[in-house]
């Protein structure tokens, strides 16, 4: 409240105003026009042994000079040097200039290890005006201390100093990394009334605002209302487009903005664009786009090399993913995490897992990776070290990785470790609620199954397509028949969820086993085409394992003449004669199949044998 009250814009005289102390410097002599002209060129050691060599009386702008020196090493990224002229600084007294000493600020704020090494120049400044105070608001935003920033934000307004646009931008941005949409609301209302809303720099920031705290139709008005765009505020509007998961809409923004508007886009921008594509799976444009990055030179940023990998790997291209990859000259903890998502999602589990061990860094994401990866290959012994691993770089109570524990100890049999995890989860998501409702119902505890399920649904989270693949697998197990009935109606009724094969599947399975196989067949011709010829199987199934002989036959005959090609169809119905104990009939199926030229596939398990896990055939 006491913010929102500072808020309102009101006119004081600061104390830098009252010194009058602006300075005042004219280029007089030729060597301070080559000195400066090589600090634009960021020529700083030429421009440095100029000054050096020049005779002091003929240098009538030292502050300029040394302003640019410092500009200078801030854009070669040259602490060191400046440093060194910090030093010389301090001993000629120079540092008490105000456009020194914004310089001097504005290379600690960037380049400093230490950002209270930043601190300690700001407090130490013989004048601070609103560019000093905004390079400190603007440092604490950028190094993750948004509140900071704020705080001083408070400090500078009883200070007595107003805010520009380029403050009013620093501490939207911290209203968007806080997540407080309601005091940058505020922030906005003040840019209004302040006359800023054309400000591009300030538009930028408020469509970052509104993007990340689902009030994207609020920062496409700020959007629509600006008379100007530029690439930047194009690049925040396709940035939000892309986060809220429309990634047509940000790909359709993309073309206007190069091929109506003439605008070019940057990094920033052909990270999200790939980011659209990856997650789309339109391999031709992210290809297309690819070209275009290597066409304007943005081969070698990070940013983008890292979304080429992830757009690879989303696409199914883990080969082209892997490759642009290893022609990255700089790598960091997203393109490695890239790839593992990408050898993740193809079924290459055992690449993720050597990959996480080359790894000199291990972020959040990477943990929760490998642990699917872990999953899916039920290696308990490495997710457990994982696991302990994740325990001593100090992590708790993060809902990704916590959820991949509970869905790698369930599918691993561990299911009272699962159950663990999951009771000190402070927070739970959707997919940490299906985790533990699949892992109830595969490990043969269908009413706990159900019982997560109910708990679930009165915590307000409405279920999905895997909560309800996990409710039905579970009364298929359970034998409940007239539940799991009830719950195929409220997924397709209530939540208006198409049934896909595998509630199809637990469905057939549930009054297969119950003997009902006349509503089973039935169910059966309702399903989608493309998934008939997994229901039949389903059904066998329950027919074998309730006993039921007859109706076990009639059904593999069936599945035999719908797959007269597939070999599973013959294995299934020889197997059910031998499960029977007629002989004579599992001998004449095998002799069909060699009649027709029919071979069956070898089956394939993994074995986890100490560290590798190989597989065996």
């Amino acid at each position: 409240m006491l913010m929102k009250h500072k808020l309102i814009p009101k006119r004081h005289c600061t104390s830098s105003l009252s010194l009058n102390v602006k300075p005042v410097h004219k280029i007089q002599s030729p060597q301070e026009y080559q000195i400066l002209s090589f600090c634009k060129s960021r020529s700083f050691s030429e421009a440095l042994r100029l000054l050096n060599c020049s005779d002091p009386k003929q240098i009538s702008a030292k502050p300029l000079l040394y302003a640019s020196l410092l500009q200078t090493s801030t854009k070669i990224q040259s602490f060191l040097h400046g440093r060194q002229i910090q030093s010389h600084l301090i001993k000629s007294g120079l540092v008490t200039d105000r456009l020194v000493g914004n310089s001097l600020l504005n290379l600690y704020c960037k380049l400093a290890p230490n950002f209270d090494e930043a601190r300690k120049v700001y407090d130490e400044l013989f004048v601070k005006d609103v560019i000093a105070w905004t390079s400190m608001i603007t440092g604490y935003v950028q190094v993750g201390k948004p509140r900071r920033a704020l705080a001083l934000f408070s400090d500078m307004l009883d200070y007595g100093m107003e805010a520009n646009a380029f403050t009013l931008s620093a501490v939207i941005k911290a209203c968007s990394d806080l997540g407080d949409l309601k005091l940058g609301s505020c922030f906005h209302g003040v840019v209004f009334r302040q006359g800023f809303d054309p400000n591009c720099v300030i538009a930028s920031s408020l469509i970052d605002l509104y993007g990340k705290n689902d009030c994207l139709k609020d920062g496409q008005r700020v959007f629509d209302e600006l008379p100007e765009a530029d690439a930047i505020c194009w690049t925040s509007v396709i940035s939000a487009l892309t986060r809220n998961d429309l990634f047509e809409e940000a790909l359709g923004l993309s073309y206007l903005m190069q091929r109506r508007f003439r605008l070019f886009p940057d990094s920033f921008t052909y990270g999200s664009v790939l980011t659209a594509c990856g997650n789309l799976g339109v391999l031709k444009q992210g290809k297309e786009v690819h070209a275009k990055v290597i066409t304007t030179g943005h081969c070698g940023n990070i940013v983008v090399e890292s979304c080429l990998v992830d757009m690879y790997g989303k696409c199914g291209k883990v080969e082209e993913s892997q490759r642009v990859f290893d022609r990255m000259h700089k790598k960091n903890a997203v393109s490695w995490c890239a790839l593992l998502g990408g050898y993740c999602q193809s079924g290459d589990f055992q690449s993720v897992i050597k990959l996480f061990g080359l790894m000199e860094e291990h972020d959040l994401y990477s943990f929760g990776t490998v642990l699917r990866a872990c999953a899916g290959l039920t290696a308990i012994e490495q997710g457990k070290e994982v696991h302990c691993h994740y325990l001593r770089k100090g992590g708790w109570r993060h809902v990704i990785i916590e959820s991949a524990l509970v869905d790698l100890y369930a599918k691993s049999g561990c299911i009272d470790y699962a159950q663990r995890v999951f009771a000190q989860m402070p927070v739970k998501n959707l997919i940490t609620w299906n985790s533990m409702i699949c892992g109830f119902a595969q490990n043969g505890r269908g009413c706990e199954a159900i019982d997560a399920y109910d708990r679930m649904v009165e915590e307000g989270i409405k279920p999905d397509y895997i909560s309800f693949v996990g409710v039905l697998f579970a009364c298929s197990h359970a034998g409940l028949v007239d539940q799991g009935q009830q719950y195929f109606t409220l997924m397709t009724q209530k939540y208006g969820i198409k049934p896909g094969a595998e509630h199809f599947n637990c469905m057939v399975d549930l009054l297969g086993r119950a003997g009902l196989i006349e509503e089973a067949e039935s169910l059966i011709e309702k399903a989608d085409s493309r998934d008939v010829s997994m229901l039949w199987p389903a059904l066998l199934g329950s027919c074998t394992t309730s006993r039921n002989f007859t109706a076990a036959e009639h059904v593999a005959k069936k599945m035999i003449e719908l797959e007269p090609d597939d070999h599973l169809s013959y294995v299934h119905i020889a197997n059910l004669y031998k499960e029977f104990g007629c002989w004579n009939d599992a001998f004449r199926i095998r002799k069909v199949m060699e009649d027709r030229g029919i071979r069956k596939m070898p089956g394939r398990s993994w074995v986890e044998a100490k560290d590798p896990i190989i597989s065996v055939l």
